[in-house]
């Protein structure tokens, strides 16, 4: 067994290196279709986090009348956030409030005017809700309009919900984030199949110059497995080196684009890529390695034929 192992792996080096130009051909194939699935995970998670950032800033404010007291407040913030739909819920007084308004406003004459007139904080406090998924605030509206219901109307707790003023941006933001998902999905499944019919191409093509080489073999007598052996180690050959090179491509490109995607998009490209690149290293070179192993084995079965 040992003895047939070490002769598969010297027939394998011998035909990788005996067949450089052919080698070559097919670790060239191999590396534009890794790249391309490369190139499509770094899109997917750019694409990702971006409709995070969107996510992140669509919300369900709840203003509450200035006579709320905070015990009821409260209570309220600990029901929301204990719903399973609930992400987060940041509470804003009316001090702060007051405070961000005058901010905002600072420039505006005649509304500081009116507020220094009012000598009261005609604002309220609020809570602003975020939501794990944008389809979930419908969940959390209807949660608060049945807290709504059962208030007293004597003595009203909640002001406003703004979620209907937001409810047709969630609804877009909704649809956009569900047709990228199936776009990308889409997309990624086409382009490995194409990478994956391309690569079976470029080996069965490597493999046919060896084909008279393999019929003899079998007419001696050869077993499949070691007809075959050095075939599946070539195809890993070609994976390992073709992963290396798609990587080395990959490195440069989001070198460059890492500064516009940070300034764009609020999330730099190339600290992803070093900072998950055992993840990123792993899919590629063992997909490559995968991909050329079987695309081998499917290849060379025809030939074992006699």
């Amino acid at each position: 067994m040992i003895t047939a192992i070490k002769r598969i792996f010297r027939a394998g080096f011998v035909g990788f290196w005996r067949n450089a130009f052919v080698s070559a051909a097919a670790i060239f194939v191999m590396t534009v279709a890794l790249f391309v699935i490369g190139a499509t995970m770094m899109l997917d998670t750019l694409l990702g986090v971006s409709l995070e950032n969107i996510q992140a800033k669509v919300d369900i404010n709840v203003y509450f009348v200035t006579s709320a007291e905070q015990t009821e407040i409260d209570a309220l913030q600990r029901s929301l956030e204990a719903l399973p739909d609930v992400a987060e819920v940041v509470f804003t007084s009316r001090e702060q409030a007051l405070a961000e308004f005058s901010e905002r406003h600072q420039n505006d004459e005649i509304i500081m005017q009116g507020l220094e007139e009012l000598g009261d904080n005609p604002l309220g406090a609020s809570l602003s809700i975020r939501a794990k998924e944008t389809s979930q605030y419908e969940g959390i509206a209807a949660f608060l309009k049945e807290q709504q219901a059962v208030e007293d109307p004597s003595a009203p707790l909640i002001d406003e919900v703004n979620f209907v003023k937001n409810k047709e941006a969630i609804e877009k933001l909704t649809a956009i984030i569900g047709a990228v998902e199936k776009s990308t999905f889409i997309a990624m499944i086409v382009l490995v199949a194409a990478s994956i019919l391309i690569t079976f191409n470029t080996i069965r093509l490597a493999i046919y110059t060896t084909r008279e080489e393999i019929s003899v073999m079998r007419l001696v007598g050869a077993s499949n497995m070691f007809i075959r052996g050095p075939f599946m180690l070539q195809g890993i050959m070609y994976g390992i080196a073709a992963g290396v090179l798609a990587l080395l491509v990959l490195y440069p490109i989001v070198l460059w684009i890492g500064p516009e995607t940070e300034e764009f998009f609020q999330f730099n490209l190339f600290n992803y890529f070093v900072s998950d690149f055992a993840y990123i290293f792993t899919v590629l070179v063992g997909s490559g390695i995968v991909l050329g192993m079987i695309s081998s084995m499917l290849a060379v079965a025809r030939y074992l034929r006699v």
